[in-house]
């Protein structure tokens, strides 16, 4: 019977529970591991420092950097013209996504698109896509602006596919190394008229902006020592703005870029990078030199008042290396990205299936939180794994930073150096192999490559001016289709039995095991998908409506299984069964109920929190009932307190 291969039923709810022991164990290591560290930094490297392009071939060869020039000028155009439309029409939103038992909103505003039916699942939250348009997909569901914009985020994701897994473009890439590296190293020497100003920004609130500089010492203390001690290593970055931060970014869009697309600026062929005079109390270590794997050679280095050697932070922290459980079966060392794509690589041509796409005015928040670990800067996304991937596949981003005139920036210094936008990058776990930064000019692409994603973390250290980015994945969607959940239902539908001549149902198995499936069955339909779109999924339905008439569906299947349910309770009650049938019956369905309410809670609780409550009616979660009590399609009110008791009656009574 099908309800019994099924290895994947209820998958995401049965790991909530599994992996508690496990996630504390983790919080236990990393607050033992941050106190170890105290307030010592990791060195880093960026484009201006000696051994950048060494560290970066040797300890993140993953990572591949693609410049803006190198891109059809014409699809650039389109793209830009694209992510403007999607945020003129208030596309970009902010997602309330869940962090260790806690609700909080992303610090940046992002939406979904992709392949039709598909949906992409971070942080308990699923994300419905807006569905790109092709040339054989001309639908209805978007008027012709937004369709155009989603044909040209499709065109630059086939684009990325080609691109990305060609290792024939190694020289390429190879190239934009060596570029990079040189721009910095020609640039001519200005230290007498940054001299006052490097000495400011080597404070802890550079690279944050000019709204974060404003901060008061006292505030700084208080959000780096948060930072320090928040356990945020290995997952989104925890911004949360309770109130007005939503409507603050939308008024400062419009009155900074209201007239971005109508005066373009020309495209730089530079980027821009950190500043070579970063202070060494930052984390900035200009001296790093790659040793080989097993080398006793040791290194001197001048040192500040209040650091230790690396040597010694690493021999003090050798017992707390940590990865992910599913990283350490892996992972066979740490400080390199595999080159070998016959066992690393994603099998066959890459397909991104959808691209996340975030928006971000660093100007319009009020306060970023830096980055704990190097002293890189104020954090827009923090330290993280992308997740809910396919396995080893490679992940593609494109950049574009908006223009921005009021910052006057003069044509002699070139691009804002300490203004630009950066991805930082770290093994997992690793505090000796030096970090990373990458400055990205606008329009730039980089690719995680091999397996990068699962043997580093990455992280987005914010620019001056308000930043797109369009980030490709391959999400592992097994689970996360429309087609699987369709074909979810039809296979608990199928044990349900319709007397064509009187219309009374019944069900057609009373097996235990069968039953359990099918329960299982009707959770995932609820939890995993109605509730989650009347979560934050319909937010969308008043730009795209191709998911209106699915989930109506999906609901009358889920009313379908709630007669199921109101079925078995009819049999676990009639006194003819045997009863030890009915004992495992009752079980079953006690199990089942129990679940469902518990489930039921939570999402009641994430609807009706405070920061949910901050919402605007037309992007505010929905506490559906998907029926009422007068209901003509559901006869008898479903009451599940009251239907737990009767059974758990009933089995004391056996």
């Amino acid at each position: 019977m099908r309800c019994s291969e099924r290895g994947c039923v209820n998958t995401t709810l049965g790991n909530m529970k599994r992996s508690g022991g496990s996630e504390s164990e983790k919080r236990r290591k990393r607050r033992r591991l941050l106190q170890e560290l105290g307030d010592q930094r990791i060195p880093y490297l960026g484009p201006s420092d000696h051994g950048f392009q060494q560290l970066w071939e040797t300890s993140y060869s993953g990572l591949a950097l693609r410049r803006s020039c190198s891109l059809p000028e014409e699809l650039h155009g389109r793209v830009e013209a694209a992510l403007f439309t999607l945020r003129r029409r208030g596309c970009f939103l902010r997602d309330l996504v869940k962090v260790r038992d806690r609700d909080v909103f992303t610090a940046v505003s992002r939406v979904l698109l992709g392949q039709p039916g598909t949906t992409y699942r971070y942080l308990d939250t699923r994300l419905f896509t807006i569905p790109w348009h092709t040339d054989e997909q001309r639908g209805t569901c978007c008027d012709p602006d937004l369709s155009a914009a989603c044909k040209a985020l499709w065109e630059l994701n086939c684009f990325f596919c080609s691109d990305v897994g060609d290792r024939k473009e190694g020289d390429v890439f190879k190239q934009c190394r060596k570029e990079l590296v040189g721009a910095i190293e020609s640039k001519p020497s200005v230290e007498g008229d940054t001299e006052s100003k490097d000495s400011e920004e080597s404070k802890p609130s550079d690279d944050g902006g000019d709204s974060e500089s404003k901060q008061s010492e006292e505030g700084e203390t208080e959000s780096k020592t948060e930072s320090k001690h928040s356990d945020d290593w290995d997952i989104e970055s925890k911004h949360s703005e309770e109130e007005g931060s939503s409507s603050k970014q939308d008024a400062a869009w419009e009155s900074r870029h209201g007239d971005e697309m109508g005066d373009k600026k020309t495209k730089q062929t530079e980027l821009g990078s950190p500043t070579a005079s970063k202070q060494h109390s930052e984390g900035k270590h200009t001296g790093w030199k790659h040793r080989p794997a097993g080398s006793t050679e040791t290194e001197t280095t001048v040192l500040g008042p209040q650091e230790k050697p690396v040597a010694e932070l690493k021999h003090s922290l050798s017992g707390y290396h940590i990865e992910d459980e599913e990283d350490e079966d892996q992972q066979s060392g740490q400080g390199c990205s595999n080159l070998n794509p016959a066992k690393t690589s994603c099998p066959g041509p890459t397909q991104f299936n959808v691209t996340l796409l975030n928006y971000m005015d660093p100007a319009a928040m009020s306060q970023l939180k830096e980055e704990p670990y190097y002293g890189m800067g104020k954090m827009a996304v923090g330290w993280h794994h992308d997740e809910n991937l396919v396995s080893l596949s490679p992940v593609a981003v494109y950049s574009y930073s908006c223009h921005d005139d009021d910052k006057g920036v003069s044509s002699e210094e070139g691009p804002a150096e300490k203004g630009c936008w950066r991805i930082g990058l770290k093994v997992a776990w690793d505090i000796h192999t030096p970090g990373l930064t990458l400055p990205l000019q606008s329009g730039d692409s980089y690719y995680l490559r091999d397996d990068l994603n699962r043997t580093h973390q990455h992280c987005v250290l914010a620019g001056d001016s308000a930043r797109f980015s369009s980030t490709h994945r391959v999400a592992e969607c097994s689970t996360g289709t429309l087609d699987y959940i369709q074909s979810r239902c039809r296979e608990a539908l199928s044990n349900l039995s319709t007397d064509p001549e009187t219309g009374t149902h019944s069900l057609l198995s009373l097996l235990p095991a069968t039953l359990q499936g099918y329960e299982d069955i009707h959770n995932e339909v609820e939890f995993e998908w109605l509730r989650q779109y009347w979560f934050q999924g319909q937010r969308y339905t008043r730009f795209c409506s191709w998911w209106a008439r699915p989930m109506e569906q999906l609901e009358n299947d889920w009313r379908e299984m709630e007669l199921m349910t109101q079925l078995l309770l009819a049999a676990v009650e009639e006194e003819g069964q045997p009863e030890e049938g009915r004992r495992e019956m009752a079980e079953t369905l006690l199990t089942a109920l129990t679940d469902r309410q518990q489930h039921r809670q939570t999402w009641r609780d994430r609807c009706h929190s405070s920061l949910a409550q901050t919402l605007p009616p037309e992007e505010a979660p929905v506490d559906r009932p998907f029926w009422a009590d007068d209901d003509p399609s559901m006869p008898l009110p479903f009451d599940l307190a009251d239907i737990i008791n009767r059974v758990e009656s009933l089995l004391w009574r056996m």
